[in-house]
């Protein structure tokens, strides 16, 4: 009787002292993965509107941001989230908020097609993927040789504004010039998704 007891009283121990191993185990690797995720919890996230079930940019509320993959630190205003990388390289995104969602600005480099000569936005504007703007003086525009239609720009606000032939919405681009080089901010509409 006092064996079964005693050889109880051992499996027990023995159980129990498994069982604070595995929490102590536990705790370490949660504690390890909280250090590296920084703790934080997500308070924004968007993907693109054609694509609404892949992530584009995420906010914690511990100041990080996870863009297209890459992790951040971050600023937010009224108009910029910039992006701080570890090197302390930083990515404005221009962004607005409307009442179905974000639109957020993405910046692209056109250079002057070879051989080609520009006036101011006048010209015809290449990116390495092929994608091109092609801006008349007499204020019709191309983009990509597929849409067309009139363009103006607020040059103060250094911003075009794309009013297209085909039923689509005006589109508003922010620009800068640098001699063969056009950067523009291309305005990309943003859906939430679920926070995680």
């Amino acid at each position: 009787m006092h064996k079964k007891v005693h050889e109880r009283v051992e499996f027990m121990m023995k159980t129990v002292e498994k069982i604070y191993k595995f929490t102590s185990y536990f705790l370490v690797i949660l504690s390890i993965v909280a250090i590296a995720t920084g703790c934080g919890r997500k308070t924004e996230s968007w993907a693109y509107s054609h694509e609404p079930t892949k992530e584009t940019i995420a906010l914690y509320d511990n100041g990080k941001a996870v863009y297209k993959g890459v992790g951040y630190r971050y600023v937010k205003d009224d108009s910029y989230i910039t992006l701080i990388d570890k090197d302390k390289n930083e990515i404005k995104l221009r962004y607005t908020m409307g009442k179905d969602g974000m639109t957020l600005y993405e910046k692209s480099t056109y250079k002057l097609a070879e051989g080609e000569k520009h006036d101011g936005l006048v010209g015809n504007w290449v990116q390495d993927n092929g994608w091109s703007y092609v801006f008349t003086d007499d204020g019709e525009f191309s983009e990509e040789g597929i849409f067309f239609g009139h363009y103006s720009v607020d040059e103060d606000d250094s911003c075009i504004r794309l009013m297209y032939n085909d039923p689509i919405e005006d589109a508003y681009l922010y620009y800068t010039l640098n001699d063969d080089e056009l950067i523009i901010d291309y305005p990309w509409p943003m859906t939430r998704t679920q926070l995680n």
